[in-house]
């Protein structure tokens, strides 16, 4: 690959597969890296993750939905996100369904049966999405999902093997040493795999390795003779290392001490977000995690939230069931009584429309309750709509209860089936641009008369850092007086950036990387 960058009359682009023999083995972080590395070479590079199930999702500019992992790659690969990157995106709103999103937009929710009976319909989306990278970068990097061993989804896979044999992709199998027994899980992917698609498999990888790598040797001569495939890199386990988390499957290992903030002490924030049982975007929170000053934990709805400074109810995929859940276990009662005593809570899009009065829900998009009360804690009332809300947005902070962040411009994106109203006692929060006609700016979010409780339907607000640092000295002035030392500006966006650069040379150091390049040169 000489690196020439995007050109015309290019013939179809190179192309590398990195399959995992589970979930949550590193897949997304890989291709991440080795997007960046290649990237680097001066090389044209795209990612591709046909199929993501994920309640992670961003909204590109032009308005479409789709998964932040290959958000994430994107900005690897120095591009901007394109829902070509990820055509078909699965967000689960139960434990038997899901909402479907193809090219960005939502086209239905569908039980496990009902989606593989449209299988071949995703299919069409997916070729086409193919196509279009291949037009247009010289490599593409894809990324499967779970594990290729699967062999009840094997008639209907679009993402794994099933992709990997159409296109004639070759493949990285990796495996995550952390969680144990990534030997046997090599091997065992191996022998469920049928022959064509074994044939494929040109490199192990060993993932999150802690120790000398000595002492592994053993064991990769054992398996690479066994299995006929070589082992291309074992990499280290990240430490200091920040990217994003794709799913929900992560956000369960996260308890208390996310990010450098980690253990207590002087002048610290401890801020909670509550583990909602179908939480989404929780990367909404990220860049407080990454903050020296604070402490974000997450918690548990019956845990005690009492002696936090900021608790936060995030996003959800179905709120109204989510709401009933805090409820059942009192954490209702428990965030009045804590609001009462001058705490600070804040709402997230679904976490937003939990704090109003009222969700309704005439259409049926979530319950068949028709409405259900809220925690009351904002005068707000919201009517889940059929048709989903999917914008980037900006505008300015337009609580004068916040004399600090007054005017403040700040940008996110939208993601919801909801409309909340505000009632007559509500400052709104946020004055968005619309248009660029001043008739066409609107409200959004809400505040009480004491700026203690707030909600909007931003995400990626705190990825603001102006606003992050503001908003948190607000709450380190509250809580250690005036004279609490202020956080220091920092850039979230830079901190990615180092991130990125960081595993690509990580990945430099542990792979073959010639002997990767010769895989994909052949393929």
């Amino acid at each position: 690959m000489d690196g020439k960058g995007v050109a015309g009359n290019r013939s179809r682009a190179k192309l590398l597969m990195v399959q995992g023999t589970g979930s949550s083995v590193g897949k997304s972080v890989l291709v991440a890296g080795l997007c960046r590395y290649f990237a680097r070479q001066g090389i044209a590079v795209a990612p591709f993750k046909s199929q993501n199930m994920a309640l992670n999702s961003f909204i590109t500019s032009e308005g479409h939905e789709m998964g932040r992992a290959q958000v994430v790659q994107a900005e690897a690969c120095g591009l901007a996100p394109h829902v070509h990157m990820n055509p078909v995106l699965i967000k689960p709103n139960s434990d038997v369904g899901a909402q479907v999103i193809i090219h960005g937009v939502p086209i239905g929710n569908m039980s496990a049966a009902e989606y593989h009976q449209y299988k071949a319909k995703a299919w069409e989306a997916v070729q086409k999405s193919f196509a279009f990278l291949q037009d247009r970068y010289e490599l593409i990097i894809i990324e499967g999902a779970g594990s290729p061993a699967e062999i009840n989804l094997r008639d209907h896979d679009i993402v794994n093997m099933g992709l990997a044999t159409r296109v004639g992709a070759p493949v990285l199998l990796a495996g995550d040493i952390d969680k144990g027994g990534v030997f046997a899980s090599l091997v065992g992917t191996m022998e469920l795999l049928a022959p064509e698609e074994r044939a494929l498999i040109k490199g192990f990888v060993i993932n999150k390795f802690r120790g000398d790598r000595r002492l592994l040797e053993p064991g990769l001569e054992m398996i690479s003779r066994r299995c006929r495939v070589p082992f291309v890199g074992v990499v280290p386990y990240f430490r200091d290392l920040y990217l994003p988390e794709e799913d929900g499957v992560a956000v369960e290992e996260y308890g208390r001490g996310i990010g450098p903030g980690g253990s207590s002490g002087a002048e610290k924030l401890l801020i909670a977000v509550i583990k909602l049982p179908h939480i989404s975007n929780f990367t909404d929170f990220d860049p407080l995690g990454q903050e020296a000053d604070v402490q974000l934990d997450y918690l548990h709805p019956e845990e005690d939230f009492s002696a936090y400074d900021l608790v936060i109810l995030p996003g959800s995929k179905n709120t109204l069931d989510d709401l009933q859940q805090l409820v059942q276990v009192g954490c209702d009662r428990r965030l009045a009584a804590f609001a009462a005593a001058g705490g600070a809570v804040a709402g997230i899009c679904g976490g937003y429309q939990m704090l109003g009065t009222v969700i309704k829900d005439p259409h049926q998009v979530e319950t068949r309750l028709g409405k259900i009360a809220g925690l009351g804690l904002l005068a707000v009332e919201t009517e889940l709509a059929p048709e989903k809300v999917t914008v980037q947005s900006a505008g300015e902070l337009a609580a004068d209860c916040w004399p600090a962040l007054a005017g403040l411009r700040v940008s996110g994106y939208e993601i919801h089936m909801g409309r909340t109203r505000l009632l007559a006692a509500a400052r709104p929060l946020l004055r968005v641009a619309g248009s660029g006609d001043e008739a066409d700016c609107h409200d959004d979010g809400a505040v009480n008369e004491e700026g203690t409780v707030w909600g909007t339907y931003f995400h990626g607000l705190f990825d603001n850092d102006d606003f992050r640092r503001r908003y948190l000295n607000l709450l380190k002035q509250s809580r250690f007086g005036e004279q609490a030392e202020s956080l220091p500006a920092a850039s979230f966006a830079a901190r990615k950036e180092k991130g990125l650069d960081a595993l690509a040379d990580l990945l430099a150091e542990s792979l073959d990387m010639p002997a990767i390049k010769t895989i994909i040169e052949r393929s």
